[in-house]
């Protein structure tokens, strides 16, 4: 387990209060072109909570990725209250990096309530995330290709159940599932275990809408960023506990994919719903 690494993110999720509903936050010190995603959202929806009264916890978030972070310089995260009710708390988050929105974020609280329940059942052959390999051992066929990449630290352990190597050509089935969990303790906080599977949420899924079409984004010369990303959280959870992220991709057209997620518990509860549209273009570039 990598306990360093998943205090490293904990630590990253948790923003400095700069001013009534302003936050900062900062990127970790690796070499990145720009900031990721996952992070970005992950921050906003602390940012988001922070304003937010502790009886009622966040049920869904819908986001749009405007521009490309600069991991340099820190970012900061304004808060709009916009509705409390008695039953209902909206808040809407900018992400700003030189003067300019490079993200927003509209999240909805919740208090809880007894209601209807049910759910799709989670596959029950599928096989267990302690049997397979983990990303070294997956990866250590590539490691002089990943270089740095291969050897960082990684807060979230992932195992491939349907694994494609990136030297693929052939397409492959519309769908793949992948273990993920927090490699290591989290605290018990459970703003913070949706913020970090909020974060690992943006690692693979748009991935998915390539193995239709054969090769990958490194092999393919493809260009790809998330646009936008909408999560619903359903039931309660643990992030550093084994998930398995059920992912699908519906449809790809004009430049772009769509792709969608589940997350099940070990115990096969449904606990959250993703669904996420990217700019897929291909590249000329190496």
């Amino acid at each position: 387990m990598q306990q360093a690494a998943v205090d490293e993110l904990i630590e990253l999720l948790d923003l400095e209060d700069i001013e009534v509903n302003v936050f900062r936050g900062v990127s970790p010190q690796v070499e990145a072109q720009r900031v990721f995603g996952g992070q970005v959202a992950g921050q906003a929806l602390v940012a988001a909570a922070r304003t937010v009264e502790k009886d009622r916890s966040v049920h869904s978030l819908h986001a749009y990725f405007l521009r490309p972070g600069d991991p340099t310089v820190p970012i900061l995260y304004e808060v709009d209250r916009l509705r409390d009710g008695r039953s209902f708390t909206t808040r809407r988050v900018v992400a700003i990096q030189h003067g300019r929105p490079i993200f927003n974020l509209s999240a909805s609280f919740h208090v809880h309530e007894q209601g209807l329940d049910h759910q799709i059942p989670m596959d029950p052959d599928v096989a267990p995330a302690d049997s397979l390999p983990d990303f070294a051992t997956r990866w250590a066929p590539w490691r002089d290709v990943l270089g740095e990449y291969y050897e960082r630290p990684r807060p979230i352990d992932s195992r491939y159940v349907d694994w494609s190597p990136p030297d693929r050509a052939e397409p492959l089935p519309p769908h793949q599932r992948i273990w993920i969990r927090a490699d290591g303790r989290l605290p018990d906080d459970p703003v913070l275990h949706q913020c970090v599977v909020t974060y690992a949420s943006d690692m693979t899924l748009l991935d998915t809408a390539l193995l239709p079409h054969g090769g990958t984004y490194r092999s393919a010369h493809i260009q790809m960023a998330s646009l936008d990303h909408a999560m619903w959280f359903h039931r309660p959870f643990r992030a550093d506990e084994w998930l398995l992220y059920v992912q699908d991709t519906p449809s790809a057209s004009d430049g772009r994919g769509i792709a969608r997620g589940l997350f099940f518990t070990e115990r096969g509860e449904l606990a959250v719903s993703v669904v996420q549209e990217g700019l897929i273009r291909p590249s000329d570039e190496e």
